[in-house]
């Protein structure tokens, strides 16, 4: 599946890892904000994140939680409940893969709602594209693509993204890389379209 940094849906609903990447970096989150992008979750997810027990937590998990209360607190990552016709579609979902009830509920809410997926976990990318049309499937990677390709976040943003992102132990160093190049190179080819 192929993302188009020129192009991303605002309106979007974020599964427990994609939380916690969008999270991961202030300056990633605030930009993203600031450019329109409305962050919504599941009571699942919501659960995941914040309630469901861990058989540990360290610093980083603490941090990301706490970074959640707080764009709570300020109006974002709303949480949504599914109904019962929803929650049924879930069901279904979740005999098809070995997904968390978290991810099956953000698809189904997205769907429901005409709501963007986002997640970066590529067996939900798999099973999202059985249910919702691909470019309403997009990952932290993708938004940080297209606030480089909109100009929203710059070269000197990059280094310090992906630095607090490593920081709070999550993996995405190589995939941010490759979609900043992707936006670079995308616009160069929109610049030199328009120049001729």
């Amino acid at each position: 599946m192929t993302l188009d940094v020129s192009k991303f849906h605002k309106l979007i609903v974020a599964d427990t890892c994609a939380v916690w990447n969008v999270l991961s970096s202030r300056l990633l989150h605030h930009t993203g904000t600031v450019a329109g992008c409305s962050f919504s979750l599941t009571d699942f997810v919501l659960y995941e994140c914040l309630h469901k027990p861990r058989s540990s937590i360290d610093a980083s998990d603490m941090e990301l939680q706490r970074r959640l209360k707080e764009a709570r607190s300020a109006g974002h990552f709303q949480n949504y409940a599914l109904d019962v016709e929803d929650l049924q579609e879930v069901q279904i979902l979740e005999k098809r893969r070995n997904l968390s009830k978290g991810e099956l509920a953000a698809i189904a809410l997205a769907k429901k709602t005409q709501q963007a997926f986002l997640t970066d976990d590529q067996k939900a990318r798999q099973l999202a594209a059985t249910t919702l049309e691909s470019q309403r499937i997009q990952t932290t990677p993708h938004l940080l693509g297209w606030l480089v390709f909109i100009g929203r976040l710059g070269d000197s943003d990059i280094s310090p993204i992906v630095s607090e992102h490593e920081q709070l132990n999550r993996p995405l160093r190589p995939y941010f890389i490759a979609m900043y190049n992707e936006a670079l190179r995308c616009r160069l080819m929109q610049t030199k379209s328009s120049s001729q």
